[in-house]
């Protein structure tokens, strides 16, 4: 166990003085890379072992899993105790809340949080039931448009008052009928998760009381990414003892478009004038000529505190700017200098990662590594837990976990096929709704309803049992348990087992992965539960899918990498209309949060950093010619070298000789970070075997196999590709 004062020796000046001032508000302006984190998990440790606070009068929040894990991860081993220390994202905090109250918000504690299918799905079916044309109105616009409301703290009744269009009138009957049924079906979506609460402390003092005499000391992670309803929540929680530390980046706020209101972290001296301020301008992640080229052009933003980040680090290399022809000569680029890196710095695929504004970018990205056979990965694909046959169990167990869960019962009620038909169910609807009951209940009474055939009633009984079955089984066996026995009982896995198409193998892999992950879940908890294990898989990330330790090339939205850290970042598609996006040139707010987004690109880099613009793009249809976005101009020329491959004549021959690199290098068929530097007598290092000699290499490509003798005499056989050793000589 640390002491306090040896914890303060790991800090900084600045540091020391933010995790030691306790009492009050303290603002801690924390730049990319200058040890935010570090400053947040020492705070807690110093609050704890110093007396200042119990682990349960202490609650730390931020904004992903994976950060709330990370802190987690940081904080407990310098804790003489931790014992109800409150970690975790504003979602999953809020959500344990409502757990634990339920019962004053018109909920049980076993509600399910809808996803952004599962509101889409709900929204769409009240479109219909109100007879509007589902096709002039788009889902995404009018799941947005409630999304907007809710974190604006406006109700349906409120909205109400404030129609001046139409199409408002359309989301206000929506928003009404849509907040109803959510509630009925014993369920949150991600934005009640933030504004339930809220309304819970408004109308009951003495809930509200109790929280805020619980939390002596509150800790906000990335407070410049909070919305309304999140700074609201803040405010409550702190009422009694008005101890926040908060901590954060004006220049790295990048979430307006969901609601991130920047001018939380600009005003917060304007909420508490006698709030501490503390600047973290160290940086310990990048060198100097990276530092100077982000200073460069954030600077130029009129909303943002002074600062100015600086290193102890070297100068390092110079910013390389690339002016490409089109997208394909893009992913070219991109390969050629990655491969240059590889074979000169002798890097690993997982020191690089790609970066573009919009997810349509990376297909020529993903089309030329696949091309030149290297590893990638890509953040924000289809996730796991997004696939049909995932989501088809997830419906399953929510439904089983919450009765009233009709959005989870409409998707499984005919899944596996049971011939349960469109009418039927429309029928079994009415009837529920005539009789003021769920629709499950109205599935248990089948027999009453004239309208629905012997045979449909069969079936629909059958589905009942099935559900109710294992609503009573729940709280008897373990989440493993229940999962395996309801994938084989309801027939979810024979179904694609049946048919093996390449495809359906695919989803019962899929399958077999989640019955694993339930498996993970129930051995990591001590007390596994179903509806912690759906919770927890509810509030995943993007970010969180993410494997850093695969020796892949990672590909990511600039959105996506922030809080993240590479040696080498690319930034693709540096041009007017896409960074930054053409709806943000006529306005100041949005154009400095497009530019504070390419300032977070500019400092995921530890070492290196690659700016491409094409003269050309396809953009739906059409190719387009290609202006060099406005932030390229602001950066400091003295840190950038710049080259340019965009003459036609010369991109055209290139792609018609099949040649992927303008310069006189060799080019490598089905490149691998090893092939071109494995040779009989080379000495290698692997991280098991230890030090050894190459005594064979055949094949080439993926398929090179390499024979390495080592010092104690073993002889072990790779596939180089893969082979987990640094080469050192020969």
């Amino acid at each position: 166990m640390k002491k306090s004062k040896q914890l303060l020796n790991n800090l900084n000046t600045v540091q020391q003085e933010a995790v030691k001032t306790t009492d009050g508000q303290v603002l801690v302006l924390a730049g990319a890379g200058s040890g935010k984190t570090r400053v947040i998990t020492y705070k807690i440790a110093y609050l704890i072992n110093n007396g200042y606070a119990a682990p349960w009068e202490v609650l730390a929040v931020t904004f992903t899993n994976k950060a709330a894990e990370e802190m987690k991860k940081r904080v407990i081993p310098f804790l003489k105790d931790n014992n109800g220390l409150w970690i975790g994202t504003f979602h999953s905090i809020c959500a344990r809340i409502l757990r634990l109250e339920a019962e004053y918000v018109n909920l049980t504690s076993s509600f399910v949080i809808y996803d952004t299918e599962d509101k889409k799905k709900l929204i769409k079916e009240i479109v219909e039931d109100l007879g509007f044309d589902k096709n002039q109105f788009s889902l995404n616009a009018m799941c947005g448009s409630i999304s907007k409301l809710k974190n604006r703290l406006i109700d349906p009744r409120t909205y109400e008052d404030m129609i001046k269009t139409p199409y408002d009138q359309v989301v206000s009957q929506v928003y009404t009928e849509y907040q109803k049924r959510v509630t009925q079906n014993n369920a949150c979506d991600f934005d009640d998760l933030l504004t339930v609460p809220i309304k819970l402390f408004k109308t009951n003092p003495d809930i509200v009381q109790k929280y805020q005499k619980r939390f002596k000391y509150i800790l906000v992670d990335e407070y410049q990414d909070t919305n309304y309803a999140q700074y609201k929540l803040i405010q409550y929680l702190s009422g009694f003892y008005k101890n926040v530390c908060v901590v954060g980046d004006d220049d790295q706020s990048i979430y307006g478009w969901r609601g991130a209101d920047i001018r939380n972290i600009l005003e917060f001296e304007k909420d508490f004038p006698e709030a501490k301020i503390f600047r973290l301008e160290q940086n310990y992640r990048s060198t100097k000529n990276i530092l100077r080229a982000a200073h460069s052009v954030v600077v130029h933003n009129q909303a943002r505190k002074s600062k100015e980040l600086w290193c102890e680090n070297d100068q390092g290399e110079k910013l390389v700017a690339l002016n490409v022809y089109d997208e394909h000569d893009e992913s070219d680029r991109v390969i050629e200098k990655l491969k240059e890196e590889v074979f000169k710095n002798k890097r690993s695929f997982s020191d690089f990662v790609i970066l573009y504004r919009t997810n349509a970018q990376s297909r020529a990205l993903e089309e030329g590594l696949r091309r030149n056979g290297i590893a990638y990965i890509i953040v924000g694909g289809v996730k796991f837990y997004e696939r049909k046959e995932v989501k088809d169990i997830l419906a399953y167990l929510k439904l089983i976990t919450n009765p009233r869960d009709t959005v989870s019962l409409l998707r499984i009620i005919n899944f596996p096929q049971r011939g349960i038909g469109k009418k039927t169910i429309q029928r079994l609807k009415k009837w529920a709704t005539v009789n003021n009951i769920s629709l499950l209940e109205a599935a248990g009474r089948v027999d009453e309803i004239e309208e629905i055939s012997d045979k449909r009633k069969k079936s629909i009984k059958d589905f009942y049992k099935l559900i109710d079955k294992y609503t009573s089984l729940k709280d008897e066996i373990s989440p493993n348990e229940l999962s395996h026995a309801l994938v084989d009982e309801s027939g979810l896995l024979r179904k694609y087992k049946e048919d093996a198409t390449l495809e359906n193998q695919e989803r019962a892999n899929n399958i077999k992965e989640f019955l694993a992950a339930v498996s993970d879940y129930a051995f990591q908890n001590e007390n596994p539960t179903l509806s912690s294990f759906l919770e927890e898989v509810s509030l995943i990330t993007d970010v969180d899918y993410w494997d850093k330790t695969a020796n892949a090339v990672t590909l990511m939205t600039l959105h996506s990498a922030k809080g993240l850290e590479f040696p080498v970042v690319f930034i693709t598609g540096i041009e007017q209309g896409l960074l930054p996006l053409a709806t943000s040139l006529d306005e100041q707010e949005k154009l400095e949060e497009e530019r504070r987004l390419f300032y977070v690109g500019l400092t995921r880099a530890k070492e290196r950093v690659y700016l491409l613009w094409a003269n050309n793009r396809r953009r739906f249809r059409d190719v387009e010619p290609q202006e060099p976005s406005i932030f390229l101009n602001e950066l400091d020329p003295s840190v950038i070298v710049s080259s340019s491959t965009a003459m036609k004549d010369r991109y055209t021959h290139k792609r018609k000789k099949g040649v992927d690199s303008f310069d006189n290098e060799t080019i490598y068929e089905d490149f691998s970070q090893e092939i071109p530097l494995l040779k009989k007598g080379v000495l290698v290092e692997h991280e098991v075997y230890g030090r050894g000699k190459v005594q064979k290499v055949s094949g080439k490509g993926k398929a090179q196999k390499v024979v390495v003798k080592f010092q104690n005499g073993e002889q072990k056989k790779f596939l180089s590709n893969y082979a987990r050793f640094t080469i050192l000589s020969e």
